[in-house]
């Protein structure tokens, strides 16, 4: 009894020490990290090519900790100064030309041509003959009338010396008097109705195409010819009504058109129509421009900038600067070696270059290419020329 009590406590005991010297192997440390720190390296080498752990992150400006370039040294960027510029405010728009004086030359009597006094598109002057129509008929009223009015006159002559004499009662008299001045308004008619057959030029200008030909019978309000004064031209624009306060009569605009490219003509804003039209919500406006050479015509179509205003060292500096975060501007500012971010208010945009309202002052040094690689809180920096084209 007493041995088989032994036994089982000897048996209990092993199984102890068993249980103890295993967990003990368990929580050892392995011998290649007792070994050193450079067998944790190998052991790592080691690790399976298709654990995602022990796969290398390359090493990109986009991937780099903001301020890793800090820890290595001062970052290479590429800066450009703000500078102070007079810059023209400007407005984009679309018109027609149209010549400073238009008419459609018509008669204002009925009547057959009998000669024609111009050729298509030849320059007149003031009070020119451009045609003639048959005048024999008024011609003839007239020499018909001015014979009435002269013995119309004699009679009245007669009438006033033998009133005088108190041959004639005064009735008589006066009777004369009013027939006399009635034959001196229908001479005057007549003469005012033989004027019109001689259709003339009512300003000096360049002539369109003829429509008619001797002989042809016109009837009043017959177009004939058009008559324009091409010496100056006015260009008629449409603009959005959020400029009406800013139309000033004299304001600069520069004119380009299709038929001359590369060609600005100069005009300036002469007026602004009373109305703004209420379906566009836009205002008309009309420059004037001069046309010497005569090279511009009705019709014309016209791409125009009108010059709002001039803005006196407005602070200007490569679009490329500019950055957003979410609805914000920043660009980086370059103070003493090292790079802050500051928010700015953009306004317009030139040829590459961009206007900053606030924020930068002319003369600060802005970085224009390495904002990546920068922190927002801001990072030590070095400028760099950029690379050359080609190099």
């Amino acid at each position: 009894m007493k041995r088989t009590l032994f036994y089982l406590i000897a048996l209990v005991g092993a199984l102890g020490l068993g249980w103890w010297a295993s967990g003990l192997h368990r929580h050892s440390v392995p011998a290649l990290e007792i070994a050193g720190p450079g067998t944790a390296s190998r052991a790592a080498t080691r690790a399976p090519a298709d654990d995602p752990a022990a796969r290398t992150v390359p090493d990109t400006p986009a991937t780099r900790a903001p301020d890793a370039g800090v820890a290595r040294g001062a970052i290479g960027v590429e800066a450009a100064r703000a500078e102070p510029v007079s810059l023209a405010e400007t407005v984009a728009a679309v018109g027609t030309l149209r010549a400073a004086e238009s008419v459609v030359v018509k008669p204002e009597v009925a009547g057959r041509i009998l000669s024609i006094h111009f050729d298509g598109g030849a320059r007149v002057r003031k009070g020119d003959l451009l045609v003639a129509l048959d005048a024999s008929i008024p011609a003839a009223e007239v020499q018909q009338t001015r014979a009435e009015l002269e013995l119309a006159r004699a009679n009245y002559q007669r009438s006033a010396d033998l009133a005088k004499q108190k041959f004639l009662s005064e009735r008589a008299r006066d009777e004369a008097e009013s027939a006399l001045h009635v034959l001196q308004a229908k001479l005057e008619l007549a003469q005012a109705r033989l004027a019109k057959m001689s259709i003339r030029a009512p300003f000096a200008g360049v002539l369109g195409l003829r429509n008619v030909s001797p002989g042809d019978y016109v009837r009043e309000g017959d177009v004939l010819v058009t008559l324009e004064d091409v010496s100056r031209m006015q260009v008629d624009l449409r603009l959005p009504e959020r400029y009406l306060g800013q139309l000033r009569r004299g304001q600069r605009l520069d004119v380009e058109f299709d038929a001359y490219p590369g060609r600005r003509f100069p005009a300036t804003l002469e007026a602004v129509d009373v109305q703004v039209d209420a379906n566009g919500r836009s205002v008309v406006a009309r420059g004037q421009m001069p046309n010497p050479d005569g090279l511009l015509r009705t019709g014309m179509f016209a791409k125009i900038a009108l010059t709002l205003g001039q803005r006196e060292q407005a602070v200007m500096i490569p679009e490329e600067a500019v950055f957003a975060v979410g609805q914000e501007q920043y660009v980086f500012r370059i103070d003493q070696g090292r790079a802050e971010r500051v928010r700015v208010t953009t306004g317009l945009r030139r040829d590459g270059r961009v206007e900053i309202v606030e924020g930068i002052r002319g003369g600060e040094q802005v970085v224009t290419a390495g904002q990546m690689k920068l922190a927002p809180e801001g990072s030590e920096v070095r400028i760099v020329e950029p690379p050359r084209a080609g190099g």
